[in-house]
């Protein structure tokens, strides 16, 4: 009997001993990377580059996919069913972990429940958007044209359900006036909708992957989300000031599935928040008119919770629905 104990015991310190140097050894292949919008956007533009400093650091490759659809539900979904072995993460926004929970009633992952939070990579305003040969020069021009002409203007998103969607939904709530949504997949694609002249007259946008074009002089900036004005663009007024209490910000995290073992949790959120804090990249992403984060899985998590809470409350205002 005391010869099984003894042998029991030795199979569970070796199993033990085993699972601690898997954990220790990670990461031993490629890391994925989804990025649950198309290619050229905000969400694809901060994985490309916080990858590039994280993974020396951590001695990996990153592997960035792209899986866009249902204001980031679809990439979603795919890493919530993924392996939670710290080999699937996945760039997180206001749309995906929280705005999406109260359009969609049957949304097919809980972006709480079936989520590991990372780190903050950062946040920035929306900034609303027209073709530099458009007649509208301001805010006012833009309300006053929305009120004249009910449903006769329309504005582009990079999907349902996005931070830019419910910006134009909330235009519309404060101002009194209506717009016609049109959806589009990425930002890269709603942008050259409106550079194209294609439909869109108009786009409430992510301040990153719009401020080339507004420094190119290709697009006309009217007015920033967010309760005061951009630190990029110091001269462009935000939106609050001629409608009080009109407030967007848009955020950007990483995720992994539920259940990855904390050692590797704990190591994948230090080196990510190591990359966000250097110097370098910090300047990288204040030239992008995004504010660095670098929070804790723990702060994270929470502020995810507020955000749902905040959220919810302005679809059922809006009485919006996805399905």
């Amino acid at each position: 009997m005391q010869r099984r104990i003894v042998l029991a015991a030795a199979v569970v310190a070796a199993a033990t001993a085993t699972g601690v140097h898997a954990q220790a050894a990670w990461p031993a292949k490629p890391i994925t990377y989804i990025v649950p919008f198309g290619a050229g956007g905000t969400t694809d533009i901060l994985a490309r580059m916080i990858t590039v400093k994280a993974g020396p650091a951590l001695g990996a490759t990153f592997v960035i996919e792209n899986k866009p659809g249902a204001g980031g539900g679809v990439g979603s979904d795919f890493t919530a069913k993924a392996a939670p072995d710290g080999y699937t993460i996945q760039g997180g926004t206001v749309s995906s972990h929280a705005i999406n929970a109260s359009l969609y009633s049957k949304l097919p992952y809980d972006p709480v429940k079936n989520f590991q939070p990372i780190t903050m990579i950062g946040s920035m305003p929306n900034i609303l958007v027209v073709r530099s040969d458009s007649p509208y020069q301001s805010v006012q021009d833009v309300i006053a044209a929305i009120k004249a002409r009910p449903g006769g203007i329309s504005y582009a998103s990079s999907g349902n359900g996005t931070s830019q969607h419910l910006s134009g939904v909330f235009f519309e709530q404060t101002s009194g006036g209506k717009m016609v949504h049109v959806p589009y997949k990425s930002s890269a694609e709603s942008l050259n909708a409106l550079l194209g002249g294609q439909g869109p007259e108009i786009i409430f946008e992510n301040l990153a992957p719009a401020l080339p074009h507004i420094q190119a002089g290709k697009l006309r900036a009217l007015g920033v989300t967010s309760d005061k004005r951009a630190s990029m663009l110091p001269d462009i007024p935000a939106i609050s000031e001629t409608m009080p209490g009109f407030s967007v910000v848009s955020w950007q995290a990483v995720f992994a599935p539920a259940g990855v073992p904390k050692p590797i949790v704990d190591k994948l959120s230090a080196e990510l928040i190591k990359a966000i804090n250097d110097p370098e990249m910090k300047a990288r992403l204040v030239a992008q008119g995004i504010e660095p984060g670098g929070s804790t899985p723990a702060e994270l998590g929470a502020f995810q919770k507020a955000e749902l809470e905040k959220w919810a409350k302005v679809v059922k205002a809006a009485n919006i629905r996805m399905d």
